[in-house]
């Protein structure tokens, strides 16, 4: 599987572009982490790569076909999209992971919970996978959460993933499972992932820095730090703490 993203540029109706001839080629099994300031554009490309919006100029094409030829239920079957607020209903923490593929037995229900390394906190609870989680999961933690929706994703297999990872501080017991459960959910498949920690910036393939709707530089970790550009600086002056954190830093 290949995404091609063409001389892409994005503007809404009223407004200055927010992409500008993003041109990018994503290959099967690499993952890419995107950073850059707020605003500077890394939502918009990812709402064009769901096909929540489209391109104002320019085409996306995945395996060579533009993606406005395909479907809309062929890519909701071949994306999988986990997003910041983790959407989470009422009813049990077996349903929602469930609802990642709606045929599944439970058995596959639990390979994909251990996959995503939900299992264990989902164990210690008094009714394990038939505790509801409350309205919006408001039972669980944010982090609770965000396992429940790799699991969904893993279950659902996708072949492209693309993925805003939460910036909700999770004690580090959990930072470690969730840690676990993105290298799961990432492997094997074209990942997109808006990446707010530094474990995961590291160990993306490539990493896209995207600064006023352009892609600025582009690399491997070290790759960029050998630059000493716009990342270089992003990555000396923050501790991890302060980056998983404070998102603000991108600007200036």
């Amino acid at each position: 599987h290949e995404i091609q993203v063409n001389d892409v540029s994005f503007k809404y109706s009223d407004g200055d572009p927010v992409l500008k001839n993003v041109n990018l080629t994503i290959q099967q099994g690499e993952t890419l982490a995107i950073v850059g300031s707020t605003g500077g554009g890394k939502s918009t490309l990812v709402n064009l790569l769901c096909r929540f919006y489209e391109p104002t100029s320019g085409t996306i094409s995945i395996d060579g076909i533009d993606y406005r030829e395909r479907s809309l239920h062929w890519l909701q079957s071949n994306l999988g999209i986990v997003l910041q607020s983790s959407h989470i209903f009422g009813g049990s923490i077996m349903d929602n992971i469930r609802y990642g593929r709606l045929s599944a037995t439970d058995e596959e229900v639990l390979l994909a919970s251990k996959r995503a390394g939900a299992h264990d906190f989902v164990m210690a609870l008094d009714g394990g996978y038939d505790t509801a989680v409350g309205e919006g999961g408001s039972k669980l933690s944010a982090g609770q959460k965000q396992l429940i929706s790799f699991a969904r994703a893993i279950l659902a297999d996708p072949k492209i993933l693309i993925m805003d990872e939460a910036t909700s501080s999770v004690d580090t017991e959990t930072e470690q499972q969730i840690q676990l459960g993105l290298d799961e959910l990432l492997s094997n498949r074209i990942a997109l992932v808006i990446a707010h920690r530094l474990s995961t910036i590291r160990g993306a393939d490539r990493i896209l820095v995207i600064e006023h709707g352009e892609i600025t530089e582009q690399g491997s970790h070290n790759q960029l730090m050998s630059l000493q550009g716009r990342y270089y600086k992003l990555y000396t002056q923050q501790s991890l703490s302060e980056f998983a954190n404070v998102e603000e830093n991108w600007q200036g």
